[in-house]
């Protein structure tokens, strides 16, 4: 995926460095955060205009603004970036006012329009809610519709921020923010004072006066400056400031206190594009990481012993002509390593190849697990529109079960309509030939791994995969920017498709270590992770196996995928198991070690790639 100004900035933070004592010391990590999508035009187009050509980590938008739809269709075809629901019930501009999506008499003035204030403001007497009070019930009515309203347009939002403080205001607000939190999958940012000191991160600001351009690169600068004399293990930092144009429609917006908004939310603009801006966040040596990573990263553990494996992994990678991006180690549930090669970075959102078929068996796997789907169920019972004029007797027999284990009876994958656009990939499935009885014999098969998604999509009545694992497990175990590509017939590809960072990869692996727990929650059935990620079929080296995989067939002889296949999901050597996508992503699962290992890369050298994973890592977990 194409890297931004962003991943430019953090690139040269991390690789290049501006001194030998910056790089021996722990990066201070930071989110720049930009508020308010949805209220304005002029901030959609500017909040855009940052993320392409400056420096933005996360967007917050507003579901009653006026411009919702159109920061919807922004934030959807910009799936990379982190989203946050900022839930409102104040209105306080003037010439342009919001509604609220409930009936909620306590909230609105005598037009309908929410009041303009959450506190006492001597500019506005009687029209705060600190003044008139309000009713609880209705407040939840309508944060819980602001929630599921976003929900339903941008399924990729993972956090919840208040604006103006309607999550923060008081304890009651903030208990009702965190309880909707917690039963939506999302997270609370803005909560109250102890909460945030909790979640080890601290909310930063303007250092001096910022009312010009110049200002406000000095106040932040200073303001950057100042978080790197604060660097130490573990602390993170929040920025969050209002972007917009100094245009026609910001020039008619205001409230009585500040009326040079139009001018003040360009300096914003100006202030994130800034190349001074630029240059102190790499001489400084300051990782930009999304908001939604301040409360759901995984935690970290420094080990020397493993450091030094993974710096004697990559050496020889590179000797042997391995291109490795990433790697991240975790035990016990801790990142003990981690590091990113060739340019490539934490934030960066990277290909998964065939790694994307597990991510598809999970999904069929809760969906089983609802009763919405059986592993006895008939492929041809969820297309009858789509089945060729003849149907065989095996094409009757195959079931959701032969799919996931590579055993449909087809004798090769049609390869040619999964890069078509003009094929409709069920129809091209269901014509090919099957002339082995389903569940008898094994050959690789992405388009079957297709065919999963699209009957899961079935069963969930036209939900999409993504979407389903988006609000089962994504946002709840805090795996954020991930997308997934589409067939034309709008179903997610299954067999390939994502692009994840490498934590987002790790964390997956952990939760099948943890037999589907996240923070004390079964969010995946343990019977469903013992039953997929054990040995169902063999998976003897067949040519076209290892042509699929981008392998070498006479070079594969030995390698660890003959091992045996469960549910999209190969089996390993030392009792581990592993998801496993072309050109060298992984996710591998030792049970034995507590461990997970995450691997980027792009090789043609896989079985090197994870050879050299066992013989420098792997000794080095205790």
């Amino acid at each position: 995926m194409k890297l931004k100004s962003l991943n430019w900035i953090v690139s040269c933070a991390i690789a290049l460095g501006t001194s030998m004592s910056l790089q021996a010391q722990v990066p201070v990590e930071l989110a720049i955060r930009l508020d308010d999508l949805g209220a304005f035009h002029s901030v959609n187009k500017a909040a855009m205009d940052i993320y392409h050509n400056g420096l933005a980590t996360s967007m917050e938008v507003i579901p009653v603004g006026q411009w919702f739809p159109e920061a919807a269709k922004f934030l959807n075809a910009n799936p990379g970036i982190d989203v946050g629901i900022h839930l409102a019930f104040t209105s306080e501009w003037e010439n342009a006012k919001w509604r609220p999506l409930t009936n909620c008499p306590s909230l609105v003035d005598e037009n309908g329009y929410f009041l303009p204030m959450m506190k006492k403001n001597a500019a506005y007497p009687g029209l705060s809610f600190e003044e008139r009070g309000y009713n609880i019930k209705e407040v939840e009515q309508e944060l819980r519709a602001q929630i599921e309203f976003t929900l339903k347009n941008i399924p990729q939002a993972n956090h919840l921020t208040g604006h103006m403080g309607s999550t923060n205001m008081n304890d009651e607000l903030c208990q009702l923010a965190q309880r909707l939190a917690e039963e939506y999958g999302l997270t609370l940012i803005d909560g109250t004072r102890e909460y945030q000191a909790s979640k080890n991160f601290y909310f930063s600001w303007y250092e001096g006066g910022h009312k010009s351009l110049e200002q406000k690169e000095e106040s932040f600068i200073k303001m950057l400056r100042n978080l790197s004399l604060m660097r130490k293990n573990g602390i993170r930092h929040m920025w969050l400031d209002h972007p917009a144009y100094n245009d026609s429609e910001m020039e008619n917006i205001f409230h009585i206190g500040y009326e040079d908004v139009a001018v003040d939310r360009q300096g914003v603009v100006d202030l994130l594009k800034s190349q001074k801006v630029k240059d102190a966040i790499k001489e400084l040596n300051i990782t930009l990481i999304p908001v939604s990573a301040l409360t759901t990263s995984l935690p970290r553990e420094k080990n020397k012993e493993m450091a030094a494996a993974i710096d004697k992994f990559y050496a020889q990678a590179q000797a042997a002509g391995v291109e490795m991006h990433s790697i991240m180690v975790l035990q016990h549930g801790k990142v003990i390593g981690e590091r990113w090669f060739n340019g490539h970075l934490p934030t960066e959102e990277h290909i998964m190849n065939s790694a994307s078929k597990t991510f598809t068996s999970t999904a069929a796997g809760l969906a089983i697990s609802e009763g919405k789907l059986k592993l006895t169920d008939k492929v041809i019972s969820f297309f009858p529109d789509k089945l060729p004029a003849k149907v065989s007797d095996n094409l009757k027999q195959m079931t959701i079960k032969d799919l996931l284990t590579m055993t449909c009876g087809q004798a090769k994958a049609n390869t040619t309509a999964q890069r078509q656009q003009e094929y409709d990939w069920v129809e091209a499935f269901l014509k090919e030939p099957v002339p082995y009885k389903p569940g008898t014999y094994y050959a690789y098969n992405g388009l079957g791994t297709y065919m999963i998604s699209a009957c899961v999509q079935k069963a969930l009545g036209g939900e999409k995969i993504f979407d389903y694992l988006n609000r089962k497990l994504f946002r709840p175990m805090g795996i954020t920017g991930i997308s997934w590509l589409e067939s034309p017939q709008g179903i997610n590809t299954g067999g390939w498709g994502v692009y994840c960072k490498t934590e987002d990869l790790a964390k997956m692996g952990q939760l099948y270590l943890q037999k589907g727990m996240w923070n004390g929650k079964q969010l995946l059935p343990a019977s469903w992770v013992e039953e997929a990620s054990t040995r169902k079929v063999n998976s003897e080296n067949k040519p076209e196996v290892t042509l699929q995989m981008g392998l070498d067939s006479d070079a594969a002889a030995g390698w660890d995928w003959i091992k045996g296949y469960g549910y999209q999901i190969w089996r390993h050597r030392y009792g581990s198991y592993m998801a496993s996508g072309a050109a060298g992503q992984y996710f591998i699962v030792v049970p034995g070690k507590d461990a997970v290992i995450a691997l980027t890369a792009n090789t043609e050298k896989m079985p090197k790639e994870v050879d050299l994973m066992w013989e420098n890592i792997y000794p080095v977990l205790k």
